[in-house]
Formats: C-alpha cells, sequence, structure tokens
C-alpha cells in the first residue's frame, strides 16, 4: 500500500508539472487541472475501493505553508523604486477598496435572505473577497511587465490585506474605538518584529557556511508567520517585507551598516534562495489543489442551491473589478478577468469558527466561486492572446 501511495503522488505531482509548462501556452489555469485531475483520483481509488488515510487534516497545514512560500516567491521578484511607487498605490487600492465594498455588499445580501448577524455575514462574506496570489501570479507569467507586476503587487496585497481584514473581525466580538486601537498596536508590532526578524534571517543566511543552509532559513520563515499567528499578528507582512528586503539588496548598498553582511556575496545567495523557494511554491500548491480536489464530492459541484449565489457573487467581482480599473487608468484587457479566488478563500472558510458559521456559505459555494472565476480569468486570457495576435 505504501509504495502505491508513493507511485500515485509522484505520477500526480509530474502531471501537476506538465500542466504547469503547458498552462502558459493553453491559458487554463493549472489549478483548474489539478482539481479536476485530484478529484479523477478519488474516483479512482473509490472505483478500486482502496482505503486510503483521512487528508482532510492536512489542508490547512499545506494551505498555510503554501500561503507562505507564494507571498515570498512574490515579494522575492518585486523591485522598488520611485518609478514603481504609482504602480504599487494602484496595487494597493485596487485590492484594497473593491474588498471592502463587496465585503459589505455579500454581508449585506447574506444578513438579509439569510436572516443572520453582520458580523457572522461579514466574516463569511471576506473569503470571497481576496484574489488568490497562488493563481494569478503563476498566470501572467507570459504577460507585458507593467501587467505582470499589477497583478503580483494586487494579489499579494489582497492576501495580506484580506487575512487582516478578516481576523479583524472574527477576532473582536464588538467593532469600536479600542478594537481599531488595538488592530493599529498589532500592525506597529509585527512591522518592528519584521525588520528585527528580516535582519537577523538576511545575517545568518550570510554568514552560514554548511552546505544546507536554505532549508533552515525557510523553516524559521514558517516559524516567525507561525507564532505571530498565535498571537493574532498579521504575519504576511513579515513575509512581504522579507521578500522585499532581500529582492532589493542592491537599494540597501548605499547603508554602511550593509557591509557587514557581505552584500556581494549574499545577492548570489538570494538567488539561490530565490530558486528553491520558487520550486517549494510550486511542490506545496500543486499538493493543495490535488487534496482540495480530492477531498471535492461530485454533489458539492452540482449544488444547485448555491449555484446563484455563486453567480451573484462572481459577477459582483468582475463589475467592481472593472470600475476599479476604470477609476486607475488601468486597461481592462486582460487585467479585467485576473481576479481569481483560491488558496486564501479556502483557508479563511477553514478558519471561520462554528459560533461564526452561516448555513448559505459552505464547501459548494466556495467551489463554485474558485472554478468559476478561474473558469472566466482562463476564457479572459485566451482572447486577449488572440487579440494580440
Amino acid at each position: 500500500m505504501t509504495t502505491t501511495i508513493i507511485i500515485t503522488f509522484c505520477i500526480l505531482l509530474l502531471a501537476a508539472y506538465v500542466f504547469d509548462l503547458t498552462s502558459a501556452r493553453t491559458k487554463i489555469p493549472s489549478v483548474i487541472l489539478l482539481l479536476l485531475l485530484g478529484w479523477a483520483a478519488r474516483q479512482l481509488t473509490m472505483g478500486l475501493h482502496m482505503q486510503l488515510p483521512d487528508f482532510s487534516a492536512m489542508l490547512p497545514v499545506l494551505g498555510t505553508v503554501g500561503l507562505i512560500l507564494i507571498v515570498l516567491e512574490g515579494s522575492l521578484e518585486l523591485e522598488l523604486n520611485q518609478s514603481k511607487w504609482g504602480l504599487i498605490r494602484k496595487s494597493f487600492f485596487a485590492a484594497l477598496f473593491p474588498m471592502l465594498l463587496m465585503a459589505f455588499a455579500v454581508a449585506y445580501a447574506f444578513s438579509y435572505f439569510g436572516h443572520f448577524s453582520l458580523k457572522s455575514s461579514l466574516v463569511n462574506a471576506i473569503p470571497f473577497c481576496v484574489i488568490s496570489s497562488a493563481i494569478a501570479i503563476p498566470s501572467v507569467r507570459n504577460l507585458a511587465g507593467p501587467h505582470k507586476e499589477f497583478v503580483i503587487y494586487e494579489s499579494s496585497l489582497s492576501d495580506i490585506l484580506g487575512v487582516l481584514i478578516f481576523n479583524f473581525f472574527a477576532l473582536n466580538q464588538t467593532i469600536d474605538t479600542a478594537s481599531f486601537g488595538h488592530f493599529a498596536l498589532q500592525l506597529l508590532l509585527i512591522t518592528l518584529i519584521s525588520i528585527i526578524a528580516t535582519i537577523g534571517l538576511s545575517f545568518l543566511l550570510s554568514k552560514i557556511e554548511h552546505h544546507i543552509k536554505f532549508v533552515p532559513i525557510i523553516l524559521l520563515v514558517v516559524l516567525v508567520y507561525a507564532v505571530s499567528k498565535i498571537y493574532h499578528l498579521p504575519g504576511l507582512i513579515f513575509i512581504l517585507l522579507f521578500g522585499l528586503a532581500l529582492g532589493n539588496l542592491n537599494k540597501l548598498k548605499q547603508f554602511k551598516w550593509m557591509e557587514k553582511f557581505k552584500p556581494d556575496e549574499l545577492s548570489k545567495e538570494v538567488t539561490k534562495f530565490k530558486e528553491l523557494t520558487i520550486e517549494a511554491a510550486f511542490l506545496v500548491r500543486a499538493l493543495f489543489f490535488l487534496l482540495f480536489g480530492y477531498l471535492i464530492e461530485s454533489s458539492e459541484v452540482l449544488n444547485a442551491q448555491t449555484f446563484v449565489w455563486a453567480l451573484g457573487i462572481v459577477g459582483l467581482i468582475f463589475v467592481l473589478r472593472a470600475v476599479q480599473l476604470r477609476f486607475s487608468g488601468l486597461p481592462l484587457q486582460p487585467l479585467l478577468f485576473i481576479a481569481p479566488r483560491g488558496l486564501i478563500t479556502i483557508l479563511l472558510f477553514l478558519s471561520i469558527e462554528a459560533t461564526d458559521t452561516i448555513s448559505l456559505v459552505n464547501k459548494s459555494l466556495i467551489i463554485q466561486v474558485i472554478m468559476l472565476t478561474a473558469l472566466l480569468m482562463m476564457v479572459g486570457l485566451m482572447a486577449y492572446k488572440s487579440k494580440d495576435k
């Protein structure tokens, strides 16, 4: 049985690699193929009457590690200079304002039609408002530089802001001045921790001479994030700042204290670290979506009761996105359709406490929204490719 499981995982991950290789040409998001492959693997095991262990407990773990690696991978790719500030500002507003507008609009609909409390409705609405960097970033590899950078900034900031806003409403029983003050204190504290941890990890990266040096750094990054999560601190801010610092070492050479880090040698190590992060992110992301696809029931995808809600949510996503892009002076093609929901949506959904769960939001609705946004992104990218030709 053990050998069979190993063979199966190897075949599935090799198939995921093929999907990743071909997605840039076919414009089919690899997440759709991974979910279908995971679902097909489940049907096969059921048909062969194979008894496999319950993998559902692994989903949040894989999702959390995958989120860390994906945000780290994206932030390592970003270049900071004065010419980028306009793009960063547009990305921030594009990530924040549609998210807030949509969260309150969907929450009002949940509250009105389902007669749920506004707080519980907001907690359940926010997961649908976050763009998935796990799907968006790999899907824009072949886009023009400005479009690609905008998507990386926007989706990474969307993940971070989504977790921040979700935790704010989920962890505060009442929203008042004290809760906003506590939230500001959390932001200040995680910023200080991020600066200290970034300096410490960079120093270790420059000083470790053992042949194994990158795995301990990644483990320490995950450890800092996990500890910050225990104290309800926005750990993704640390991941973003750490990646930006390593990815922009050339901007820090002007400071004398950087000489202690041997910046030229450190830049070579960062290049290797980046390569390892990219490969690790691919592996964990593929495992997560394969496992999620494996856990999908056919009845959940074909649930007609939630499909109307899914269509309404997806329609609102793209209406608000079109308005925001026009307001920001950005082109609708191809950016309008690059608003997939995915890993972070699933993670936030799984994080909802039992006291805040509502009957309208279930696994069926999550799956349908993810699939619809991924399919629309595929169609939009294919149309953009045809237009270019």
